[in-house]
């Protein structure tokens, strides 16, 4: 095993850590850093697999308020609304996620220029919402409507265009429909945990006859990094956007499309 393959794992693994729950895109930065490194997994395993080291991790850290919210399922009238704000607003990408599958992955997913210009285009758009003079009604994720969490699902389906980032997408239309900075990312966490888990089963189901564990070390080597960036992501990123909010990375998505154009440009 050659020691650029597992620096490429390693690689792969804390850029998908590090942006899953961010509003930059994880898919983006991996497809594109994976492009530039030359690495590839028989079967796609590794990109499939090293996401579930960042659901594990997101499951880790919520851990204790989620065992909460079941605990008062049976009493609380709030609990069991956000849990049905939750899945509401999943189902969006739900449906579209699974009848579009193949086109996603077969022609999205391939197209380098694509997800360059939507960073790009998705980094404008996030700088201008988060200059915007709006006035949060909502502060608290418990006390998000399920009509409210349903539009937040329908802005989630852009992330099935490369590049526009899955948080990005829901973090945006929750701004624009009322909530505050903190508790928008917050309901990006939560949304994130059917999504993600969603996403895996799909992936790994339709992947199903070409997966290969021929580079076992590989995929353990990107999951834990993947896990453990994720871990430090999902621990800092409410306070950080609390004081910072989204510019930095609204000006990150710019630089990194920008960047990714160049280098198109430049190696193809």
């Amino acid at each position: 095993m050659a020691d650029q393959s597992i620096i490429s794992a390693l690689v792969l693994g804390l850029v998908e850590g590090l942006t899953e729950f961010i509003p930059v895109s994880s898919t983006a930065h991996v497809l594109l850093a994976g492009h530039f490194l030359g690495f590839r997994s028989p079967g796609n395993t590794f990109a499939v697999l090293i996401q579930l080291g960042a659901i594990l991790a997101i499951l880790l850290v919520y851990f204790q308020r989620l065992l909460k919210i079941a605990l008062a399922l049976p009493s609380s009238a709030l609990a069991r609304r956000f849990v049905l704000s939750v899945l509401i607003a999943f189902l969006p990408a739900a449906v579209i996620g699974a009848a579009a599958h193949g086109f996603i992955k077969s022609v999205l997913f391939e197209t380098p220029m694509l997800i360059c210009i939507v960073l790009i285009v998705g980094g404008v758009i996030l700088y201008a919402i988060d200059h915007l003079p709006l006035k949060p009604r909502y502060t608290d994720v418990m006390d998000y409507p399920p009509s409210l969490a349903f539009k937040i699902g329908l802005f989630q389906c852009l992330a099935m265009i490369p590049g526009t980032s899955r948080s990005g997408a829901t973090i945006a239309g929750a701004l624009l429909m009322g909530t505050d900075k903190r508790s928008a990312a917050e309901f990006s966490f939560f949304l994130a945990m059917p999504t993600m888990v969603g996403a895996f089963a799909l992936d790994l189901y339709k992947n199903r006859d070409a997966l290969s564990f021929d580079d076992m070390t590989l995929i353990a080597i990107g999951f834990i990094a993947a896990f453990v960036a994720a871990v430090f992501v999902v621990r800092s990123l409410l306070d950080f956007v609390s004081y910072r909010g989204f510019t930095p990375f609204a000006i990150w998505r710019i630089l990194i499309g920008v960047a990714g154009l160049i280098g198109l440009w430049l190696l193809g």
